[in-house]
């Protein structure tokens, strides 16, 4: 689905960093922030009187914190879908904010087209998972690994076809189904079809999970 223009609010404490968002974003025709808050609570009601597209949300703030956040919204049924804005400084709060349904990972230092890219890419339905921050998110959550872990991994990914299993070690180097239908010569609608398959084969509800059963099993 592509939307003519992608609506976006903006909820970080730091001045600097919304006006730094407000530059590049505001750069694409396609693109209009319709509201900007400093901490979770703001967020919230920024996105329930503009309706959002997409929510770029950082994790740490005040009041109410970008996982809090995260989680009301989707209790809410909110339809914005959000991006995480991270530093991967706390793995745990990562691992929440997938837990939470976030759609989309972004280091703050993303370059300006990367960031357009992701958030048109997040408002047209796909999760946003770039290669390098796939890789930085594997490295920071990724624990060494025990047999239990192992395991369960080995255990899921048995109940896939061979093609949902090469489609799920792909997920697990980070490449986005485009990449995918590419190296597999597979049309993206197929793909998107087998990572659909995989959520719900492997009872996940985004990428990364994907990719961490890929890491635990020691398939890339």
């Amino acid at each position: 689905m592509e939307l003519s223009t992608v609506r976006v609010v903006v909820v970080d404490d730091d001045p600097l960093v919304r006006a730094g968002l407000r530059m590049i974003l505001g750069g694409d025709p396609a693109i209009e922030i319709v509201a900007e808050a400093a901490d979770g609570l703001d967020g919230m009601d920024a996105v329930a009187r503009t309706t959002p597209d997409v929510v770029l949300l950082d994790i740490r703030m005040p009041r109410l914190d970008g996982l809090a956040t995260t989680q009301r919204l989707q209790s809410r049924g909110d339809r914005a879908r959000v991006i995480v804005l991270t530093t991967f400084d706390s793995d745990e709060m990562v691992l929440t904010a997938l837990r939470h349904g976030a759609a989309g990972f972004l280091l703050k230092d993303t370059p300006p087209a990367e960031l357009v890219a992701a958030v048109r890419r997040v408002a047209a339905g796909e999760p946003m998972l770039s290669p390098s921050v796939t890789a930085q998110l594997i490295a920071a959550v990724t624990r060494p690994q025990d047999d239990t872990r192992r395991l369960v991994a080995e255990q899921r990914l048995a109940r896939l076809t061979e093609r949902e299993r090469q489609v799920a070690v792909a997920i697990g180097r980070g490449l986005t189904n485009a990449d995918i239908a590419g190296e597999l010569f597979l049309g993206v609608a197929t793909v998107k079809t087998h990572v659909g398959q995989l959520f719900a084969k492997l009872e996940v509800t985004n990428r990364v999970q994907i990719a961490r059963y890929v890491h635990d099993a020691g398939l890339a």
